[in-house]
């Protein structure tokens, strides 16, 4: 066995082994406005129930490793002292995973992700609409860790309004855990689905995505592709040229030789199945033929 003292190892060393090591963590996916009402979501893995009389989750937005800066879901809850704490099941993964990446201060990720905002009964934060479980909740306190990158801030958060589509309960009321059908987080890439264990969604782009406001319509708006296929879709920073699409084209004709007169809906099944196998670039240039 090979031992270690924290003091001697990176803090970026030492966080990946505590990510890997302490997994699967569940995702705390949390919506926040700032002082002026935009609406900001992100998820969270350092998360967990803490009590059930008063009803307390917490969750925390640990300082950035690499420039030691802060989420501005932290900001904003230190301004209003206000979240909603949705749960994240398989269907909306990847677009929760998209929702993670660090767009400007403002921009909307429910718009980004392609989530939707539903407006809340007791908090301003708005609830996530595909989120099969939703927590509104009051901030009692927020307990920084320390002041260096890599530190956790503790929200503490009191529920005061809990939210369970039909969906995913039983004739009694309670909760049918497959239905809900949760995911959680492990080290690196990999997340577990409580239902099959582990699979990997890669990280979003270093640079910013378009996200989902930015594709076009048809595909926003797609009856095929689901809102992983559009999570996936959304993690890239530029689409292809035309001459891209067109070489791609020439290249897969003889195996679709009907590619160029598909229907929209022929060419997002065709898209859909290229992204099962995460080939996000031929799918878009599918996609935009």
């Amino acid at each position: 066995m090979i031992s270690f003292d924290p003091k001697d190892l990176s803090t970026g060393r030492l966080h990946g082994y505590l990510l890997s090591a302490v997994a699967p963590r569940p995702i705390a996916f949390a919506s926040t406005v700032d002082a002026e009402g935009n609406p900001n979501l992100s998820p969270f893995s350092f998360f967990n129930v803490f009590s059930a009389n008063p009803p307390i989750l917490v969750f925390s937005p640990a300082r950035r490793v690499r420039d030691n800066t802060v989420k501005h879901t932290l900001e904003n809850v230190e301004a209003t002292r206000e979240v909603v704490i949705n749960v994240v099941n398989y269907d909306i993964v990847l677009q929760a995973s998209l929702s993670s990446t660090e767009y400007p201060k403002g921009v909307n990720e429910f718009e980004k992700s392609g989530l939707t905002m539903l407006k809340s009964d007791k908090v301003k934060p708005f609830r996530v609409a595909e989120s099969p479980v939703q927590f509104e909740c009051k901030v009692n306190d927020i307990i920084a860790m320390g002041s260096e990158g890599g530190a956790g801030n503790l929200v503490i958060c009191e529920v005061v309004k809990l939210h369970i589509t039909e969906e995913v309960l039983d004739k009694d009321n309670l909760i049918i855990q497959e239905k809900l059908d949760l995911v959680a987080r492990a080290g690196g890439d990999h997340y577990s689905r409580a239902r099959k264990g582990f699979f990997e969604v890669p990280k979003p782009l270093q640079k910013l995505g378009i996200g989902v406001d930015a594709m076009p319509e048809t595909v926003r708006n797609s009856m095929i592709l689901t809102g992983n296929d559009l999570g996936m879709l959304g993690n890239v920073e530029v689409l292809p040229t035309s001459s891209e699409i067109t070489a791609f084209l020439d290249s897969i004709g003889e195996r679709y030789p009907d590619i160029k007169t598909m229907t929209h809906r022929q060419k997002h099944k065709l898209a859909k199945s290229y992204l099962s196998y995460g080939d996000v670039a031929s799918a878009w240039k599918i996609l935009l033929s």
